[in-house]
């Protein structure tokens, strides 16, 4: 048995596995060690049944469907009949802008503000209570957000295709965002345009944006500041200054109130910055993943094959603090002789390592470097 096997077989024999709803009713598929193909079609009567699987056939890859079948081991879709699905968020650090400039430990950073951020709209736009939403590191690069509730179970791929484009923005109508507005003085009519704080959706969510990063322009020395305005497209010094200077008491105290008054300079940013802000407020949701009715996502409790990490459970209101090379590690520190292939450096457990060559490391370090491929245990 090699060594990250051997691992996986002490882990299995004791593992800390979350079973989804109604077990009985859903697919299961295994990835085992040495082997390419995957095993599906495979269903369990009870949760016995799953961990007897784990404990005999040791896989390096779990998998369960998001999906409720009649039939979950028919080897056909149409024989399976399906029953409805969870609403499953896949959210992965491959996919987020510079990923390949990231260290692995920056990634996990990034990737769980996206995952923050997704929880934001799940609760706040569209009514998901906390109860309903569960969160799960994937055990790699990334995080599986489940949502469990009777509306969502019949929605068929386009319906959930719907709400991964409202999450990301897409086709966001800024018109309806921030409008003009006419006032009229007498023989002349003047144009303001105006935002509704109190408004839901991602009417309200730019807004406050908005409000926010002037009240921080305002906050900063004046040379940030205007280094900072001139990030917005078409935002030169020039009106970058004037902004600057035209951002008193009393136009902030407008701007909170929603109104972006008259100032030229002011109407002429409010697009392109409306533009810049959503792309930092949408998130990165993979629409694939969310859009299939038939997914099989990772198990909760179960072990990536390529890291040795556990799919770990992440409390709502525990997010900010969870640290995936922390909580997400199930093995011990008893130290394992390992070859580096390759120089790595990384930060676990809340120690650096920087290795090369022969070294000795714990076990939880030694089954990760190995899993990814740049180290191998002696025996």
């Amino acid at each position: 048995m090699n060594f990250l096997r051997k691992k996986f077989y002490s882990y299995y024999l004791h593992p800390s596995i979350k079973f989804p709803h109604r077990v009985e009713r859903r697919e299961f598929a295994f990835v085992l060690f040495n082997e390419q193909s995957m095993h599906r079609h495979i269903s369990f009567s009870s949760k016995d049944g799953l961990l007897n699987y784990l404990k005999t056939n040791i896989p390096a890859h779990v998998y369960y469907s998001s999906a409720y079948y009649r039939n979950p081991s028919a080897s056909t879709m149409q024989e399976k009949k399906w029953m409805g699905a969870d609403l499953i968020f896949d959210l992965d650090a491959d996919h987020l802008p510079n990923a390949k400039e990231m260290s692995y430990e920056d990634s996990l950073r990034e990737v769980k503000k996206e995952a923050i951020k997704l929880l934001s709209f799940l609760i706040d736009d569209f009514g998901f209570s906390k109860e309903e939403i569960e969160i799960y590191f994937s055990g790699s690069r990334g995080y599986h957000l489940h949502v469990s509730n009777s509306k969502v179970l019949e929605l068929g791929s386009q319906e959930r295709r719907e709400i991964v484009d409202y999450i990301t923005g897409r086709g966001l109508n800024i018109e309806e965002i921030a409008r003009e507005k006419k006032i009229y003085k007498g023989k002349f009519v003047d144009k303001t345009i105006e935002i509704c704080p109190q408004a839901g959706g991602w009417k309200g969510r730019i807004a406050k944006t908005l409000i926010k990063f002037f009240r921080e322009i305002r906050n900063m020395s004046r040379e940030k500041a205007i280094e900072e305005l001139m990030k917005i497209e078409s935002v030169g010094n020039k009106m970058a200054e004037d902004i600057y200077d035209a951002l008193n008491d009393e136009r902030m105290r407008r701007i909170e109130e929603g109104k972006l008054d008259q100032a030229t300079a002011f109407k002429k940013i409010v697009k392109p910055l409306i533009r810049k802000l959503a792309i930092s407020l949408h998130s990165e949701a993979d629409e694939p993943v969310t859009a299939d009715i038939k997914r099989l996502i990772r198990l909760p409790g179960s072990l990536h094959g390529k890291t040795g990490l556990r799919v770990t459970e992440v409390k709502i209101d525990e997010i900010n603090e969870f640290e995936p090379l922390r909580d997400a590690v199930v093995f011990s520190d008893e130290k394992v002789k390992i070859k580096m292939l390759k120089p790595f450096r990384i930060e676990m457990m809340e120690e650096e390592f920087d290795l090369k060559g022969v070294a000795k490391v714990p076990e939880y370090l030694a089954v990760f470097l190995v899993a990814k491929g740049v180290a191998e245990a002696f025996s």
